[in-house]
């Protein structure tokens, strides 16, 4: 275990389930300061209150990413109780209920704009203040997906955000590199046992995706918190711009 992420300050977004959830106990676990958003604030709450009744620090706050002013202010309130950023894990993301079924003919404008703002204008809002507020050598990390490196039919609007949440990446990691040493990645996960992905079998008449990946089971969230805090310690200081795919082979 990496213990050098203890005392740094880590924002995670999509934190109240999930990946976010495993992530930021799993920050916690290894002594960071952990400020945590997402749209439930129940889970959030007890979350933060479990890692401080452990002995961690943690704060939370509810945001809807897609409202750059809730951005900014957990932004500004994270900064003010534990000092600038240190790093940024950006899981907020969202699936239409119309999964499978949004092809590009049939596409409606409510549906697109909801999962484009979700997945990738939300990613820049949080990714501008993060930068905004963060530490040179400093780790960002975005959430893209399988769906970031492939097409899939009946998935347009998801396929577009998260193939813009690579270009958004890879351009941050140009920026800021040669100027202030942030790493900027973006983790690419395949089905990973969340609500989401249940979401996304549903979507499919109650039955599995069909395994397509090498290794024939669902990744676990925290499988994929455990890539995050890589990514965001000093062990992994020299990747900058990549995209991380953690889908069992699934584009192998």
């Amino acid at each position: 275990m990496s213990n050098n992420l203890k005392d740094k300050v880590i924002v995670v977004t999509g934190a109240g389930g999930g990946m976010g959830l495993a992530t930021c106990k799993m920050l916690a676990a290894r002594g960071a300061k952990v400020s945590m958003s997402g749209l439930r604030e129940a889970p959030l709450q007890e979350l933060a209150a479990e890692i401080e009744a452990a002995g961690g620090q943690a704060m939370a706050q509810r945001v809807d990413v897609r409202d750059d002013g809730q951005v900014n202010d957990w932004i500004a309130k994270t900064v003010a109780r534990f000092g600038k950023l240190d790093g940024a894990v950006n899981l907020a993301g969202a699936i239409p209920q119309t999964f499978f079924a949004d092809t590009v003919e049939k596409h409606g404008n409510d549906t697109w704009e909801f999962i484009v703002q979700t997945n990738l204008t939300g990613t820049m809002y949080c990714m501008r203040a993060q930068l905004q507020n963060m530490n040179d050598n400093g780790s960002i990390i975005t959430c893209g997906s399988t769906a970031s490196v492939m097409g899939e039919p009946g998935c347009s609007a998801y396929v577009a955000a998260k193939h813009g949440v690579v270009g958004l990446t890879k351009s941050a990691a140009k920026e800021v590199g040669p100027t202030r040493n942030i790493r900027v990645n973006c983790i690419a996960p395949g089905m990973i046992d969340t609500a989401m992905y249940q979401k996304v079998k549903e979507a499919n008449g109650g039955e599995h995706v069909p395994f397509k990946q090498l290794i024939k089971r669902e990744g676990r969230p925290d499988e994929v918190a455990s890539l995050v805090c890589w990514l965001l310690c000093d062990e992994s200081r020299y990747i900058t711009g990549t995209v991380q795919l953690i889908d069992g082979g699934w584009t192998a």
